[in-house]
């Protein structure tokens, strides 16, 4: 009766989002977020807005912009799966680049990835995360062709750099997206942004290969997002919509879990508090069709400290339909089941906005008659432009005592 409910509830709450959305912005998006409306409150003011910036004019014929970028994510976990559990530090993410903008709209960014091995660090080149080029012809449309990120879901459309947690939930990760080949449209048209594009299923350390070795498959992917502007009496409010269908053949190794997927986030900031929304489908898998709702309340203490919690709860129609997260919980021995719960708790210290910041949390989880207890120490730093979109999208926001 219960898992009837929730899919009920899913379904109209799905209907509803799909009314009205808003997608994320293009990759090369580096302009800043819209004002906020008079009244409202205005986000902290970065300590180091241009870390990492080298050269700016955009009166300049030939090059108005030159970043170098990078980001390091390290952190700490045990995790106890009752009959396992598992302990380490893993050096989670490294990665180097630049971006730059020539004759005002052409944008070019490249980011390579260290090796991935997390008990040997080797910053030496592993291939790129992202290795694209966009020509803006105005607002409304911007073509990028290249390797790119995959933005299903809101929750996957938030970059790394601003999650509040360890990681991403586990229906998301599910759908097994990340950087393929790609080439996509995105704009801004008034109050509705969108993105979207094809993906190739595969890729590789060795880029010629992922550009020529179209062999995997292929994904449709679109999403859109509208702001809400006052809608809900809140500081800002905004409904994102995504979707994703998968063509993955035996070759994939992106987006090959999945064929069909659906999600629909409301996100909204007031005052120090804000509240994410999703709700998730991924169907056309042997193994079951599955449903997910992720709840992410936050709440800044502190201008610099920001209580984080989440709730996600996630269904399958099969027996064996949902997966443990690949990181932790798999490792302290979760596996596979038709049902998955877990609550986190976490504290976040701003340092530095986003730019740097060491998180707490802990994370309790069920899964098909296991359970799993993660305790995370994790730390983050980043320089380079911003991406722009719904919070947190390299915004915080004022404590309850400043």
């Amino acid at each position: 009766m219960l898992t009837r409910v929730l899919r009920y509830s899913f379904m109209f709450a799905a209907a509803g989002t799909l009314a009205a959305q808003t997608p994320a912005p293009s990759p090369a998006d580096a302009k800043p977020a819209a004002p906020v409306a008079d009244g409202k409150q205005k986000p902290p003011a970065e300590p180091f807005p241009n870390l990492g910036l080298l050269h700016r004019d955009d009166d300049a014929s030939v090059l108005n912009e030159f970043w170098v970028l990078g980001r390091y994510h390290g952190q700490y976990h045990w995790a106890n799966g009752g009959a396992e559990d598992d302990e380490g530090w893993e050096n989670r993410r490294f990665r180097l680049g630049t971006q730059f903008r020539m004759f005002k709209n052409l944008t070019v960014h490249a980011q390579s990835v260290s090796g991935n091995d997390p008990d040997d660090f080797d910053p030496e080149y592993n291939g790129f995360t992202e290795l694209w080029a966009g020509w803006r012809f105005d607002d409304a449309f911007m073509l990028t062709i290249g390797q790119q990120k995959h933005r299903f879901t809101h929750d996957r459309n938030v970059s790394s750099r601003y999650l509040s947690y360890l990681e991403r939930s586990q229906l998301t990760n599910m759908f097994r997206a990340d950087y393929t080949p790609a080439v996509t449209g995105s704009g801004r048209i008034g109050a509705w942004s969108y993105y979207a594009g094809v993906f190739t299923n595969k890729t590789s350390d060795h880029m010629d290969d992922s550009f020529t070795d179209l062999d995997s498959g292929e994904s449709l992917l679109a999403t859109v997002t509208r702001d809400l502007g006052d809608a809900f009496g809140t500081d800002t409010a905004f409904l994102n919509v995504s979707g994703v269908h998968s063509e993955a053949n035996d070759n994939a190794t992106n987006l090959n879990y999945f064929e069909d997927g659906v999600a629909s986030a409301l996100i909204l900031t007031d005052g120090p508090a804000s509240l994410v929304t999703e709700v998730t489908a991924g169907l056309g898998n042997d193994a079951g069709d599955a449903y997910g709702l992720n709840l992410q309340p936050t709440l800044f203490l502190t201008d610099k400290f920001q209580l984080a919690t989440r709730y996600q709860y996630a269904w399958s129609d099969g027996d064996q339909g949902l997966r443990a997260q690949s990181r932790y919980e798999r490792l302290a021995g979760m596996n596979r089941g038709d049902e998955y719960q877990a609550a986190y708790l976490g504290l976040n210290h701003h340092i530095a906005g986003h730019r740097l910041k060491v998180m707490y949390g802990v994370e309790h989880s069920t899964l098909g008659g296991q359970e799993c207890v993660t305790f995370s120490v994790m730390f983050r730093m980043f320089f380079g432009p911003h991406s722009r979109g719904p919070f947190p999208m390299g915004d915080t926001l004022h404590g309850i005592w400043d």
